[in-house]
């Protein structure tokens, strides 16, 4: 079958004096988020069958891949119990499920189980589905929970009683997020989102009343701010936020009091971020007001005001706090030392800390945080570990014996063992020499001569950390001769808020070095060779492997760019989007910023795909994704197909029902992984199995 080529229409437009012709701006259609242009389906599903034609001679081995990535997943699996409340709270999944069965058991009997909420009954009328937060009352009776069905990320809130099991009023259309409860167990707290997906409205529902006469609580009138609603840890207070990429501002209003005015903490200004938490009588605040890496401070709530915050922990070059929760006794910070994790644990009594400590995890590298601390006054707190070669671990430590107590260790059912594969972290000198981070796990007999394959993954971008985890799912490459490695380049935070800082903005082509430095590095200590690395990012990290295979086409053996924020520029210059103007803080503003739409358009990988030879492509899109919009990689792959002049493939995979993450249900995302281990060992011509 020969590939789709896509017509082109002449579109130009003019910014600060400059014309840019634009002949695939026609796959854009002007009804979005509604899709319904002829034309634009039809090109769409001619590549969808394209790729399924291309690919079909390789679907044996396509399921082979998938067959060992979904015997890595135990036919059945649950979580680790957490308590809230009166209740200890679980998610499962029985035999072969795609989605959880969530139930709870009371404290007082943990045997007897009931379900909740049922996922695979409310699944099965739909090819999507995702669950979004959902929420019990203080009360036990009733469970709030958003739901979509399309991949847009537009959530239905359901309420439902779980004494009768009826659904109470209408469903709530058009919301994002997790709901939060009053003390009353009668209101509850949502976010709103507009016709460009904005989350802009804090609501308040009373159970019984109409939907139409919920009320407003907070409305945020700035376009590039998106708003978020939780809860302290104590449960005393509802926390309203708002904010940008680099800026933020929090309200709160007591849960036993959710008809007052929520009341602001401190007003934003351009670049201070800080978040919230609550311990007797004094909120917490992780602030990086006075340096870069963050402070945690600490304020009355009589007198929350910037002026009275008091230093609990001072800001450092030498950790980088990410995150904190506060128990009654104690304040648990999650910080970064030299790229590593590290948990902190303060003791308090009354107003004073008596004394700290870091916890002690059995490994040199690994990734650790939080997970489901869901209860106010304790001394254990529940962990999630793993590293490039332990599998995901839930810990809970016992804080008075500093001990940890393992819960679970995911199980691989098909076997594991760790002792076949070693992991390194080193360090690779950048152009501009800068010492750039990478995590490698590769087979443990793995030859450094250059004759094998390489996976090298990349984000960089936001500030988000990819930290050296554990994935079942790569092992079907080592199998077959790969190393894997995660680049930790510039516009992450990996080694601090300067890491992310580095990467942004006028900085944002460190990130596309980085990234061809270390290829160019693992090539020359005889991990790989050129045209044997496979790259692979998604969305930030799509536009990362189109920037990169625009730099440096001649070094990669095959590209997979998912979801790929490609269309930079066009992107950028589009403020009806619902992203763009909350963007402008990370990549410029180049309605505004002629230098901005300048650096912009040196970079954007639709605007700087060339005429000449290209590695094999995979690019995927949702339909309905409203994160980075279908007709970015559709434009990409079409412009690319016009300009190529050779015969690698380039393929288009569109989700026509589903969103930014692909599609839903567990084992159909392992149909896409598996889709893409293939591309990569066809391109590589090693598709007969595994390299010994």
């Amino acid at each position: 079958m020969k590939p789709p080529v896509a017509r082109k229409v002449p579109y130009s437009f003019s910014h600060h004096g400059i014309t840019l012709e634009d002949p695939y701006h026609w796959l854009k259609d002007p009804r979005y988020p509604e899709v319904e242009d002829p034309e634009v389906l039809a090109y769409l599903r001619a590549e969808n069958a394209y790729f399924e034609s291309e690919m079909k001679p390789h679907q044996g081995l396509i399921d082979t891949l998938f067959g060992e990535l979904k015997a890595r997943e135990p036919e059945e699996d649950s979580s680790v119990p957490y308590r809230k409340r009166d209740y200890l709270y679980q998610w499962r999944y029985e035999k072969d499920a795609q989605y959880r069965i969530w139930r709870r058991a009371p404290v007082s009997d943990p045997t007897d189980w009931g379900v909740i909420l049922d996922e695979p009954k409310l699944a099965a009328k739909h090819d999507y589905f995702n669950l979004g937060g959902l929420a019990v009352s203080p009360n036990a009776r009733y469970l709030a929970y958003g739901v979509d069905t399309s991949g847009a990320e537009r959530f239905s809130l359901n309420i439902l009683d779980l004494e009768t099991k009826n659904l109470l009023d209408e469903p709530i259309p058009d919301t994002l997020g997790s709901p939060v409860w009053a003390a009353d167990s009668r209101n509850i707290f949502y976010v709103a989102v507009n016709e460009q997906w904005r989350p802009y409205q804090v609501r308040r529902h009373r159970i019984g009343d109409p939907i139409g006469e919920d009320k407003i609580v907070y409305t945020e009138a700035d376009t590039s701010f998106f708003v978020g609603i939780g809860e302290t840890t104590s449960e005393t207070f509802i926390l309203i936020s708002a904010g940008d990429h680099v800026t933020s501002e929090v309200r709160y209003l007591p849960t036993d009091s959710p008809e007052m005015n929520p009341t602001l903490i401190s007003p934003r200004r351009a670049g201070h971020e800080y978040d919230v938490d609550h311990r007797e009588g004094f909120f917490y605040i992780r602030s990086n007001a006075r340096h870069k890496n963050f402070e945690l401070l600490r304020a009355s709530i009589a007198a929350p005001e910037e002026s009275r915050w008091e230093s609990v922990i001072d800001g450092s070059e030498k950790h980088y706090l990410t995150g904190h929760m506060c128990l009654r006794d104690f304040v648990v910070v999650e910080e970064r030392r030299h790229g590593l994790d590290q948990i902190r644990i303060i003791e308090v009594t009354g107003f004073e800390s008596i004394g700290e400590h870091f916890i002690e995890f059995p490994e040199p590298a690994y990734t650790v945080g939080l997970g489901v601390n869901a209860t106010y006054v304790t001394d254990t707190i529940r962990l999630d570990y793993e590293s490039m070669v332990t599998p995901d671990t839930v810990y809970d430590y016992q804080i008075r014996d500093r001990s940890l107590v393992t819960r679970k260790v995911r199980i691989i059912p098909s076997g594991y063992d760790a002792g076949r594969f070693r992991t390194e972290r080193i360090t690779v000198p950048a152009r501009d020499g800068a010492n750039v981070p990478v995590s490698i796990v590769c087979p443990l007999d793995f030859p450094r001569d250059g004759s094998r394959p390489l996976y090298l993954y990349g984000y960089g971008a936001y500030g988000n950390a990819i930290t050296p985890h554990f994935s079942s799912n790569r092992l079907s490459l080592m199998e077959r001769g790969f190393a894997v490695a995660i680049a930790h380049v510039r516009g992450g935070d990996d080694l601090g808020y300067h890491w992310y800082e580095a990467g942004k903005l006028d900085k944002r082509k460190n990130t596309f070095n980085d990234f061809v430095d270390i290829a160019r590095h693992l090539i020359d200590a005889g991990y790989t060779a050129p045209k044997r690395i496979v790259i692979s990012g998604g969305s930030a990290g799509g536009e990362l492997m189109g920037a990169v295979l625009n730099q440096a086409p001649d070094l990669w053996g095959a590209v997979a760019a998912h979801v790929p924020f490609v269309d930079v520029l066009n992107t950028m210059l589009d403020a009806s989007l619902p992203l763009t103007p909350l963007e402008w803080p990370e990549w410029g503003n180049p309605i505004e910023d002629p230098t901005a739409f300048a650096l912009i358009r040196s970079y954007s990988p639709y605007d700087q795909l060339r005429e000449g030879v290209y590695p094999p492509m995979l690019v995927t899109g949702g339909l309905n994704d409203p994160r980075v919009t279908y007709w970015e990689p559709a434009k990409f792959v079409a412009k690319l197909r016009a300009l190529k002049t050779d015969e690698n493939w380039l393929l288009l995979k569109t989700n026509m029902g589903a969103g930014h993450g692909g599609k839903s249900g567990r084992f159909e995302a392992l149909r896409e992984i598996a889709e893409e281990y293939v591309f990569f060992l066809v391109s590589l011509n090693v598709e007969t199995g595994r390299c010994s």
